[in-house]
Order: structure tokens, then sequence, then C-alpha cells
């Protein structure tokens, strides 16, 4: 007599998730969500101030190293500030997650996580001496590891969970349009006027951006909201030790730190050998291989967030996932630097699917829980070691065995990236958050 199936009489809790289902995490209803109230005037505000936080972060991209190269300094002390920046970005990543969460305030706390910065800026452009700068950096560090959580809580708690997608998607378009700008126009300063002015220029930023944030009503922001739906009858510990036994949240942080080991060291180590191959060309060929992706995070990136409302987030994970084993591989067999420019189209790929996804997965891991934001630190801190380690592997491997061989290698880590989240890693979307035309069969 044959036997039926296990899961049909079972109770719900007991029942295997399965890949296109939400996992059972919270465990406990959540209610409806509130509605949404907020206005145009908000979502435009909180566009720009997106924007404005990626054109003061451009300021300490390799214009730092430029700049106290001309006041020089010698290579060894600027990596000395650099890397002790990295380590502080690194070990700040939980604790500037945790201070949003505990914020009352999500639009002062990154009020001043900007101030912080801009100030670091003031400080590396009037005192270019190793303390100075050492400290500035450390403010810098400090600032950013804050104002990402903010900015993501201040979207969440803005429109709600249900429309964080294409919110978040906003997020990375604005984001992206301005680090391509504030590129351009902070390339025409040091050229035209001085490198130092790059960093007056940054500093003084800080005004766009506060007024930015005073477009966005701080009454529209729900608190509740911001920090994934806070639980009143849990304490901080317990949260806090939930999420660290969370199998979905360090799953998918696992799965990120292989994505940023594979991709980080992609296009430094390109950058190479276009420079090899042609180097009449290289710095322009280099500056299009960073433009490319910006562009098409910039278009791409909101209807990346419908997409993960309508499919589900594993689906577009697993084309970002999907594209960087492919991006690696084709850097190892096109020749002509040119059709590198186009194999860049992918990095866009990665960057949309990346930016958006990240933060709306999270989100719905920790939904219930208060957590959100300290959550992001975690997956943050994964981030960050992944990155650390890629161009260090990387630039090994090139040394030793050739550029082809890293390529290769780097394509292998990816493809572990890929296999972790389709194995592994669950739907998080619950299905009464997809539209009802994809989750309704016809009759």
């Amino acid at each position: 007599m044959p036997r039926a199936p296990a899961t049909r009489n079972a109770p719900p809790s007991k029942r295997r998730v399965q890949n296109d289902e939400a996992p059972p995490f919270p465990q406990r209803p959540l209610p409806p969500e509130p509605p949404i109230t907020a206005s145009p005037r908000s979502q435009h505000g909180l566009d720009w101030f997106a924007f404005c936080v990626a054109d003061v972060q451009t300021g300490f991209g390799p214009f730092i190293s430029v700049y106290l190269t001309a006041q020089g300094w010698t290579q060894v002390d600027i990596g000395l500030v650099l890397t002790a920046r990295g380590l502080v970005a690194l070990a700040l990543q939980m604790p500037g997650g945790a201070i949003v969460d505990a914020a009352r305030s999500e639009r002062a706390v990154a009020a001043l996580a900007m101030i912080l910065i801009s100030a670091s800026a003031l400080i590396i452009a009037l005192w270019p001496i190793f303390p100075a700068v050492l400290g500035a950096q450390f403010l810098q560090a400090a600032g950013s590891s804050v104002v990402s959580p903010a900015l993501a809580a201040i979207s969440l708690g803005l429109v709600g969970h249900t429309a964080s997608g294409e919110r978040f998607g906003r997020n990375a378009r604005f984001a992206s349009i301005g680090n391509g700008l504030a590129a351009a126009g902070m390339g025409a300063v040091g050229y035209f006027w001085s490198n130092q002015a790059v960093f007056l220029v940054t500093a003084a930023l800080i005004v766009p951006t506060l007024i930015t944030l005073k477009h966005i009503p701080p009454n529209e922001i729900d608190p509740v909201r911001a920090h994934g739906g806070l639980d009143e009858g849990r304490s901080a510990t317990a949260g806090v030790a939930s999420l660290l036994t969370n199998r979905p949240l360090l799953t998918f942080a696992a799965c990120v730190t292989f994505f940023q080991l594979a991709n980080t060291a992609m296009l430094p180590l390109m950058a190479s050998i276009v420079t090899m191959r042609s180097s009449a060309w290289a710095t322009t060929l280099v500056a299009a291989c960073i433009v490319v992706p910006q562009l098409v995070v910039a278009v791409f990136s909101p209807s990346v967030g419908r997409l993960a409302q309508r499919w589900g987030r594993r689906p577009v994970l697993l084309i970002g996932f999907a594209a960087l084993p492919v991006r690696a591989v084709l850097f190892m067999v096109v020749a002509d630097p040119r059709l590198l420019v186009a194999v860049q189209l992918l990095d866009g790929v990665c960057a949309a699917v990346f930016g958006v996804l990240v933060p709306l997965t999270i989100a719905d891991i920790t939904r219930g829980t208060g957590r959100f934001n300290l959550a992001q630190g975690i997956v943050g801190s994964a981030v960050g070691i992944g990155a650390a380690l890629s161009t260090t592997l990387a630039g090994w491997i090139s040394d030793r065995l050739g550029s082809s061989i890293a390529f290769f290698g780097l394509a292998c880590i990816g493809s572990i990236g890929l296999v972790l989240t389709w194995r592994l890693m669950p739907e998080t979307l619950e299905r009464k958050s997809r539209p009802k035309l994809l989750t309704t069969r016809a009759h």
C-alpha cells in the first residue's frame, strides 16, 4: 500500500520549505503593514540624498592617493592610512548598524554621519600630515559605517517592506549617477584647480546633502518599518543572538563573501592587462570600463527591484551571481581591449543585482526582528572581508601563474557563490507579498 506524502497532514510549521516558498522566519505571524504615507517630496528628497552620499564618498576614492602623492607622501605611508581605514571600516560595520537600530531618528544619525565624513575631507585638505590624515580616515570610516544602513533604514521606513524593492532600486540608480558625475566633476576640479580643491569641494557637499535630508519629513519615516518591524517583546541581546544563529542570514553572508572575493579584483586586474596591451589608450579604456557599468546600474536598478518583487529574490540573485563567473571567463579569453569594455556590461548587471538585492534580502530575513540595520552590518562585514582578500589573492596568482589563471581562479570562486546561492539560499519573499497576477492560477 503506497504511503501518503509525509507533508500532507503535517502542521504548517513542520512542512518542508520549497525553494519558491518563504522560509519560516520570523516564526510568528506578522501584523499587516501600516498604510504607506511617503509623499513625492520625501521620495525625491531620498533620491537626491542617495545621490549626494555617493558624491561625497567618491572624493575618498583614488583622489586621495593622487593628493597625498602630490604632497610628497611615500607609497608606504599612503598604504598605511588606506589599510588602517579599511580595517576600521570593517570593524565598525556591525556597531554602525546597531547604532542605526538604536537611534530614535534615522535622519539625525544620517546627518551626523555625513558631517563626520565632510569634516574628514576638510582635515585632509587643510592638514595633509600623517596624524591628521590618519584621524580623518578614521572619521570617514566611522561615518560611512553608519550612513549606508541609515539610508536603507530611511528607505524602508518611508515605503515599507512591500514597496522596498523599487525604492532600493531608485537608491542604486541615483547613487550610480552620483558616482559617475562626481568622478568626472572632481577630476575636472583636480585638473583645472588643484588636488586639494577636490577635498574642499567634497567637504562643501555637506550643504546640499543636509538640504536633501530636510526634504524628508520625519513624520513620514515609520520607525517600526525602518528597523525591520521592532518586536517590543524581545530584548536587544536576544535579537542579536537570533541574528548570529539565523541560518538564512549566515548563508546569505557566505554567498556575498564569495561574490566579493571573486568580484573586487577583476577590474584592477583587467586594467593592468589593458595597460600592457594598449598603453596609449589605457586611461580611456579603463575609464570606459568604469562608466559603462554605472550606466547599466542607473538604467536598470529600479527594474531589478520590480523583478525581485514579481519573480522572487532567488531568481534575480542567481542572475547576478551567474554573470560574475561568465565575466571572469570572458576576461580570460578576450584579447581585444575594446571588447573588454563590452564585457563590463556584465559588471553592471552584477552591480545592479547586488546593490538592490542585498538590502532587500536582508529586509526579508529580518522582518519582524527589529534588527534590520545590525544585519546589514553583519553582511557588510562579509562584503569587506571578501573584498579585502580578493585583490591580494588575485595579485598573488597573477604574479606567479599569469593573469589568465587568475581570472580562471576568480571564475571558480564566483561559481562557488553561485552554487551556494542555488543550493542553500532559500526564497525570502513571502508569497502574499508577490503580485496576485503571478501567485494565482487561472481557473
